[in-house]
């Protein structure tokens, strides 16, 4: 997975803004948020908390490039017909941000919906019912669809960074072209690199269930090397919170695993389920949020030019 994924551009790590002397107050909140965006980048950890604060931090950005995209001497910029190439790469990258956007959304909604399928599952039966090892793999079966449709995400990232703003203009910095175009690239770069952190959250190895004899198990392979729920602090503190899932679920179809009692699984199925179905609901709730915003920075920029 990590070798076909595309990788954000390496201008996120060396890029800079340059900015005219006398900058509006609009232009220096965007580019205030636009560091707090650097330094969430330079976080190691991709947690699902980090992944919400990364939505939040992007969707304030564009609140803020909604004030710049309202100023008069931002529209009278971008209005001019020898800036319209700029224009239109912005334009064409925002749709991709909304499909990403969007996409990403359903994708999620739809696997909170097996999550809570599976969680009222356990709560009605045992673990040795076919109808629970039918429900889990159903939920393994969501796993994958959604994958399919981050990598497809993940894959429509490239072209989008690849595009856009390839030549920025290198007129004078009181002209406000510049700033404009600059703060506008910054934050399509950043657009870019928290999806892409997202979207590679969310596309990690589903671990699949394969038959067994009459009956269905899970061959993962953290248990092949012996990480087990609750059996292995270090190596569960290095899953997210899918991998997690993915492990407990295992545990309630791996009827010969030892010491576990039956409903010690199910209850740390559970309570794994739950802190995901919460943190799905946070990512799901911060991409409808920016999805707003995207749709009104794109307005704002088709007023322009039609103006």
């Amino acid at each position: 997975m990590a070798s076909s994924s595309p990788k954000p551009s390496k201008r996120y790590s060396v890029r800079s803004i340059s900015l005219p002397a006398r900058s509006h107050p609009s232009t220096l909140r965007v580019e205030e948020q636009l560091n707090k965006i650097k330094s969430w980048e330079a976080s190691s950890s991709k947690r699902v908390e980090t992944l919400c604060l990364g939505l939040s931090l992007l969707g304030e950005l564009y609140r803020c490039i909604d004030d710049l995209l309202n100023l008069p001497l931002t529209q009278q910029a971008l209005a001019q017909q020898q800036h319209q190439k700029w224009v239109n790469d912005l334009l064409e990258g925002s749709l991709g941000y909304l499909d990403v956007c969007g996409k990403t959304r359903d994708a999620i909604l739809s696997m909170q919906e097996s999550i809570r399928e599976l969680q009222s599952a356990l709560r009605r039966k045992r673990v040795g019912d076919l109808s629970v090892e039918s429900i889990v793999t159903s939920y393994t079966c969501s796993r994958r669809l959604m994958k399919k449709e981050i990598v497809k995400s993940l894959a429509s990232l490239k072209p989008i960074d690849h595009n856009q703003f390839g030549d920025l203009p290198m007129s004078d910095l009181d002209d406000p072209l510049p700033a404009v175009v600059r703060v506008l690239a910054e934050t399509s770069f950043s657009t870019i690199s928290i999806f892409h952190s997202l979207l590679l959250f969310l596309s990690v190895p589903v671990l699949k269930p394969k038959p067994s004899s009459s009956r269905w198990s899970l061959v993962f392979k953290q248990l092949q090397k012996g990480v087990l729920a609750g059996k292995d602090q270090q190596a569960g503190n290095m899953q997210n919170e899918l991998e997690r899932v993915d492990t407990a679920v295992g545990n309630l179809l791996m009827h010969n695993s030892s010491e576990d009692t039956e409903a010690q699984r199910i209850q740390s199925a559970q309570i794994r389920l739950g802190a995901l179905d919460v943190s799905m609901e946070g990512l799901e709730k911060g991409l409808e949020c920016l999805f707003r915003r995207l749709i009104q920075a794109r307005v704002l920029i088709l007023n322009i030019i039609s103006n």
